[in-house]
């Protein structure tokens, strides 16, 4: 099986010919458990979510705050290997039929092996990687392979970027671009603000890619702003904060109820329903 570029590309094409920006939701691979996680992605799937991102955890997360380091902490203390990564992917794109991709930093890859990841991700079903600690001009080898295999390569853009520089991670990228809403690490906030707002009008300028907005968005309200101009928003620890409550009360769940709900609210949010 070819990777699924293809699939991402329709879906981010099809909620812009609604006039809509996509719904696109992350969660850890591994949390609260490989089937848990598996649970997980299948109930933001149903509740309205148009991909989802599958986190590949890791034991030194640069971009994640404490909500998703936590996570991340469960699952690798119970020994999540990048084969249940794999098995996550497969099992939620097979059961959806919808764009399932990986957020991963680089190490794992590096030492996992560029040919075999690709190879084994494009095998699973996966539409390709969110990477954010990849440098683009060290990305050349990595975007060999996945483009043989049909993966979208996603790059991470920032307030901090210069013009010059945004023009060069967008040429390198496919898929979409990922802008980083503003400085710091994930987690939920109460404004995103202009700070995306700008940043996603000075990274359209360099691509027609589509331009997807993470880090803050955890309800509807700030779903419907971002929505306003970006083609994409991008929720991640308003997900896995309620999975982390429901399993402090030790009802697994309620935690799926949790998150579907939360991705019916933001569904609302970025058709501006909210």
């Amino acid at each position: 099986m070819s990777g699924n570029i293809e699939l991402l590309n329709d879906t981010l094409a099809a909620a812009k010919s609604e006039g809509r920006s996509a719904l696109i939701a992350y969660l850890p691979a591994g949390f609260p458990t490989v089937d848990g996680g598996i649970a997980a992605i299948k109930a933001v799937f149903d509740g309205g979510a148009d991909v989802v991102e599958v986190g590949l955890p890791h034991s030194d997360p640069v971009l994640d705050g404490p909500v998703i380091q936590t996570a991340d902490d469960i699952a690798l203390k119970a020994g999540l290997k990048i084969a249940d990564v794999m098995r996550t992917v497969r099992e939620a794109h097979e059961a959806t039929g919808k764009p399932v991709l990986v957020m991963t930093y680089w190490n794992p890859i590096d030492r996992y092996g560029i040919e075999r990841f690709t190879a084994e991700l494009a095998e699973a079903g996966g539409a390709g990687c969110i990477l954010p600690d990849l440098p683009v001009q060290e990305s050349a080898l990595w975007r060999e392979h996945a483009e043989k295999h049909g993966l979208a390569t996603v790059f991470v853009v920032a307030p901090s970027s210069k013009d010059e520089r945004l023009a060069t991670i967008t040429a390198a990228g496919s898929g979409f671009v990922y802008a980083a809403s503003l400085m710091g690490v994930t987690g939920t906030r109460e404004s995103v603000g202009e700070q995306a707002q700008e940043l996603v009008r000075r990274t359209k300028a360099t691509t027609d890619l589509p331009v997807c907005v993470g880090l803050g968005v955890s309800n509807a309200r700030q779903a419907s702003e971002v929505a306003g101009f970006a083609d994409g928003v991008i929720v991640g620890s308003a997900f896995v904060q309620r999975l982390l409550d429901a399993q402090a009360a030790g009802d697994a769940a309620a935690g799926l109820a949790a998150v579907r709900a939360l991705a019916v609210d933001l569904a609302k949010g970025v058709r501006g329903d909210a």
